[in-house]
């Protein structure tokens, strides 16, 4: 058998075109997360501004999006570091090679940079930093792209990189001194059109951007404060189209449909980690837990954030609670602080290893608190409705008793009646469940009602049937008995008993 003169090696490895489809649409299956990608990107460059001094300590950063549905175009600009001409390909194309590995940065794959493409005929990529007298562009073009990838001759990655790139460099003309901007141009037409939509942009950026909370929120400034004390928080200035700055979604009430529930209590917790230092911080904000909070209020379940961005959406934590749907009554979120608590490629959960699972085992305990809450707080509606039932049932039979248009033996049942709708309003009185202000009420209530039973059964009430003939009044009292008794609607045979005895009386 001959002998190979040069046998394989691992240097021969052929990084292949492919590569390209996965950072640019494969990986990112909701339009959306293209703005979570160049936000993250935003802050870590505005947090290098801040370092060089490029940026004041009372100077925000600011990230500017603008939406251009005629044109089919989306820009995201900042007043970050940028990157200066010398080292733009180098960094933006330098696929799966980021510089921000093993630094504070919130990415660090180098791979994000791409999102918005599978979405787009081109993606510009625009900088200028203060160095420099001139803007350099480099453009990727998503037709040349799909056409390589669908070509099986077309190369490996590097070839099919430089036939779909394109770099150039243009004047500085009215552009900012110093600025980074992402372009999204041509923008195909999907569904619900998201990209463009200012709505659902500043809906998903209220959620996942690292903005300051909305005044709304009374409870904000505690959060701020308590987070601030492990670190910056890196909040930006966001806007759409010139607008005003986006919020955090969260408000003092939580629309439920026909009704809110109020943010009342907040809880504010360290998480350790394994071997010393904080793991993360938590915050929950408990309120009435009058059921599940729907997604258009867009604080439903207890979120994760990592740079004070959001990871995957409101179920990443759903493992914590005894019954998942209990996540769905939650408002709260968790900032990890721990670099080795690692988000995954997509942004959509975290990397399986002993620091994540130790964070989850330490929030079980405030799953079982909430489920507590949210049972103790349906016993509770529960019984407000039974101690509402009876109360009503009280006073209508209490009216129709001093109508008096009932034969005396049917009213001393009614009297029988409404005594025995009391009692079972000082049984709930007595529930566990019931708190002491609102045990406070429920007795005012019956209080009320027993003296109400008191004069009604001690006294003699008028006789509505005085406006007829004496020998007549008994027959109308066993139809009026009959009416109450054959009747499924207290008040409305009342209503139809007075009506009788109107006539009469005319």
């Amino acid at each position: 058998m001959a002998r190979e003169d040069n046998p394989p090696t691992a240097h021969d490895v052929r990084v292949g075109k492919d590569l390209l489809e996965l950072v640019s649409s494969a990986m990112y299956v909701e339009p959306l997360t293209a703005y979570r990608e160049y936000l993250q990107n935003a802050a870590d460059s505005i947090d290098d501004a801040r370092r060089l001094g490029l940026l004041g300590a009372d100077e925000p950063g600011r990230v500017e999006i603008f939406l251009d549905q005629g044109a089919r175009v989306a820009r995201v600009r900042d007043n970050g570091a940028a990157i200066p001409r010398s080292d733009v390909v180098n960094r933006l194309l330098a696929l799966g090679g980021s510089s921000k590995r093993g630094t504070e940065a919130r990415g660090f794959r180098g791979v994000g940079r791409l999102a918005a493409l599978g979405y787009a005929q081109y993606l510009t990529f625009r900088t200028r930093a203060e160095c420099d007298d001139v803007v350099t562009e480099i453009t990727w073009d998503g037709r040349r792209l799909r056409t390589a990838l669908a070509d099986a001759d077309s190369g490996d990655l590097a070839a099919v990189v430089a036939a779909v790139v394109d770099v150039r460099v243009v004047p500085a003309g009215e552009h900012p001194p110093r600025f980074f901007e992402v372009e999204i141009g041509r923008i195909a037409r999907q569904r619900g059109d998201r990209l463009l939509d200012p709505t659902a942009v500043e809906a998903y950026l209220a959620q996942i951007a690292p903005v300051p909370f909305s005044p709304e929120f009374r409870h904000g400034p505690a959060i701020t404060e308590a987070l601030r004390a492990t670190g910056p928080l890196g909040e930006l200035v966001v806007t759409i189209d010139g607008g005003e700055p986006i919020t955090r979604p969260h408000r003092d009430a939580i629309p439920l449909g026909a009704t809110e529930t109020e943010i009342h209590e907040l809880t504010v917790m360290e998480l350790p980690g394994m071997d010393g230092g904080l793991a993360a911080v938590g915050w929950f904000a408990h309120h009435d837990y009058k059921g599940a909070i729907p997604a258009a209020a867009l604080v439903k379940g207890v979120r994760v954030r990592v740079g004070n961005i959001q990871v995957g959406d409101h179920t990443i934590l759903e493992q914590i609670f005894p019954e998942s749907r209990f996540n769905s009554w939650t408002v709260g979120e968790v900032h990890v602080l721990d670099r080795r608590i690692v988000p995954n490629g997509r942004r959509d959960e975290f990397e399986a290893n002993a620091h994540y699972a130790n964070l989850v085992n330490q929030l079980s305990p405030v799953g079982r608190d909430v489920a507590r809450r949210c049972r103790t707080s349906s016993t509770l509606r529960s019984k407000l409705r039974e101690f509402e039932l009876a109360g009503s049932e009280a006073a209508e039979r209490l009216s129709v008793i001093e109508q008096g248009a009932m034969p005396q033996r049917s009213q001393a049942a009614e009297l029988g009646r409404v005594s025995q709708a009391v009692a079972r309003m000082r049984k709930v009185v007595e529930a566990e469940a019931v708190d002491e202000p609102t045990r406070v009420e429920m007795k005012a209530r019956i209080d009320s009602i027993e003296s109400e039973l008191d004069r009604v059964g001690g006294g003699v009430p008028a006789d509505p049937l005085d406006v007829i003939a004496p020998d007549k009044r008994e027959a109308y009292r066993q139809v009026f008995g009959l009416i109450y008794e054959c009747s499924a609607n207290r008040v409305a045979a009342k209503s139809l008993v007075d009506k009788i005895i109107q006539r009469l009386a005319a």
